[in-house]
């Protein structure tokens, strides 16, 4: 267990991997998953205090790499490639799936939590569900960031949050807001928890 305090604006990018022989192991991963335009992007941004560290893409789905930023030289936060984008060609899907697959099925050993995101005025997607299952079914640890928490009133806000949380009780709900800044604080502390917990 360390006890160090991790920096998290010292965060820069290692690799964007395309070819699982690309993935380091040398520190422990944190990963970042969600649907394409749920924002993992400017969560990532928020969490590191960085404007342009994570770039959103100006053609959603059509990246089909693993991005490695190195946090404070003690973990790896992972922006997975966003699911679901429906424009996506089969064979970019394949490549999706090949790649994400391949990573979970082989680097399991150095993923140490999974950031999932979902879009709190959606809700969950049938690939949200489906991911979560996955997970749950992998025995992987994983934190549920409920995102553009700004979107809603305060009532539908607290609707959904509930919701999102009494169908998920054993793992912490985080709503997110990128104009507020809500949620920032308290997910880099549950980040934190696990990673000097190991």
């Amino acid at each position: 267990m360390s006890s160090k305090k991790i920096n998290f604006n010292n965060t820069n990018i290692k690799i964007s991997a395309g070819f699982l022989k690309q993935v380091p192991k040398d520190l422990p991963h944190v990963v970042f998953s969600g649907r394409s335009n749920v924002g993992k992007s400017t969560l990532i941004n928020k969490l590191t205090n960085q404007n342009k560290l994570a770039r959103t893409s100006s053609s959603p789905g059509k990246t089909v790499t693993l991005n490695f930023f190195d946090a404070d030289k003690t973990f790896y936060l992972v922006d997975l490639p966003g699911y679901g984008y429906a424009k996506r060609s089969e064979t970019e899907r394949k490549k999706w799936s090949d790649l994400v697959e391949g990573y979970f099925r082989n680097y399991s050993e150095h993923i140490k939590l999974v950031v999932q995101l979902v879009d709190l005025k959606v809700g969950p997607t049938e690939d949200d569900l489906n991911m979560l299952d996955y997970m749950d079914n992998y025995g992987l640890d994983y934190v549920i960031i409920a995102t553009k928490a700004d979107k809603l009133n305060k009532t539908n806000k607290e609707k959904n949050l509930s919701e999102l949380k009494s169908d998920n009780p054993d793992h912490e709900v985080i709503a997110f807001s990128s104009l507020s800044g809500e949620g920032v604080s308290e997910a880099r502390g549950y980040i934190s928890g696990i990673i000097r917990g190991l």
